[in-house]
């Protein structure tokens, strides 16, 4: 198995690198100064030679004597023959080629262990700034469904690591939510689908127990029970509308929200007129770029929810247009007063404001949701309003053709 540094052996390795070749520089032209100032120095050591003056020898140098006297202009020889000033430019050449000798040994000494002295700051520093990131590991390895609600909460300055622990604090929030979220779902999904075959398999048992049954009892059987069938049918569309537009717009073409909310509405033509509702349409043009099926089983919802939410002899409101570059379908009804805290709840899959969860007419609680989901696919958002007089608002905005 090939060896593999880690990232502080990595940092450790590039701190030590950049001593050795700061240090090196820096001795580098230490040694260059030094050199230059010798060598600006060379011939300052020798004798002066007057009419009647000889310089002494300096001491341990006694072969530096001169043998006699020198007069004006005369050289000084020493007593091996040799002249006084090429004995003296020797020897200070040696002096100085021994100086820088001694230089280059105790300058390489001191950053040999200056060299060691920063590998270990180095590991120590490394192992320091990595600190958060090792916090960051060992988290996520303990990290399970359970327990997603740990945090960092990292203090300390506002540099770079403080941003990715936040940042990672956001995403186990996020983690956590959509956990809760999916459990939730689950739970909810298992309830709405386990009523209708309950209903189902009791209709059914029912019938089998009276071996006495007539005809006409076993069709209104027949007919509750195709009732739990159409309503487990809508259940599982719905949940395939949600999860395939949480899963990405897919195809796309121009679609005009105006035409789809004028097919919502003619589709919902009955339940409005079982109801004895007003409708009042102001579609203006409003072309965008998405999936046709999403975007009618949005327009849709709205509409079904808008019309099974009202109050008999209510009103409905459906109007599309288009402003800066962003397309509108809003649709407003009439109905009874909603608590202003409960509006977002609405969005959430199976959420209704009654209590009423097996056979309602009204849905299984998944319209908003879907709505929501399907916006969220193209990017764009959903609100919803509940006036003080009663009834709710919702308006969907997303992106006009050539715009995102």
């Amino acid at each position: 198995m090939r060896f593999q540094p880690t990232i502080r052996l990595r940092l450790t390795l590039v701190y030590g690198g950049m001593f050795l070749l700061a240090g090196a520089v820096l001795l580098t032209l230490n040694f260059a100064l030094v050199r230059r100032s010798l060598d600006q120095r060379a011939g300052a050591v020798g004798v002066q030679v007057g009419s009647s003056f000889v310089a002494p020898a300096p001491d341990g140098l006694d072969f530096l004597q001169p043998v006699t006297a020198p007069g004006p202009g005369q050289r000084v020889f020493v007593s091996d023959g040799r002249p006084l000033d090429q004995v003296l430019a020797t020897f200070e050449a040696k002096l100085r080629d021994d100086a820088l000798h001694q230089l280059v040994i105790q300058s390489g000494l001191a950053l040999g262990l200056m060299a060691l002295a920063s590998v270990g700051l180095g590991w120590g520093l490394a192992g320091r700034v990595l600190r958060p990131i090792q916090a960051m590991t060992v988290t996520a390895r303990r990290l399970s469904d359970t327990n997603l609600h740990e945090r960092l909460a990292m203090d300390g300055p506002a540099d770079e690591l403080k941003e990715l622990a936040d940042t990672f604090d956001g995403m186990l929030g996020r983690l956590e939510s959509a956990f809760e979220s999916q459990r939730r779902f689950v739970a909810n999904a298992s309830h709405e689908l386990r009523t209708p075959l309950a209903i189902q398999r009791t209709l059914v048992d029912v019938a089998l127990a009276d071996p006495d049954a007539t005809p006409e009892e076993l069709r209104s059987m027949a007919a509750s029970v195709r009732v739990a069938v159409d309503r487990s049918e809508r259940l599982i569309d719905g949940l395939l509308v949600l999860a395939r537009s949480q899963q990405g717009v897919g195809p796309t073409a121009t679609v005009d929200l105006a035409e789809l909310a004028a097919a919502a509405v003619e589709q919902a033509g009955p339940e409005i007129a079982g109801a004895g509702l007003t409708v009042r349409c102001d579609l203006a043009p409003a072309p965008v770029a998405g999936n046709r099926v999403l975007l009618e089983r949005l327009a849709a919802n709205l509409v079904e929810n808008a019309v099974r939410h009202n109050v008999a002899g209510g009103w409905v409101e459906v109007a599309t247009g288009a402003a800066g570059g962003r397309v509108r379908l809003t649709v407003r009804n009439g109905g009874t007063p909603i608590p202003p805290e409960q509006v977002t709840g609405l969005f959430a899959p199976f959420r209704r404001l009654t209590p009423d969860r097996v056979g309602s007419s009204k849905g299984q609680g998944l319209g908003l949701s879907i709505v929501e989901a399907v916006a969220t696919a193209h990017h764009g958002s959903v609100r919803a309003e509940a006036p003080a007089a009663g009834g709710l608002a919702v308006t969907v905005e997303l992106a006009a053709v050539g715009r995102v």
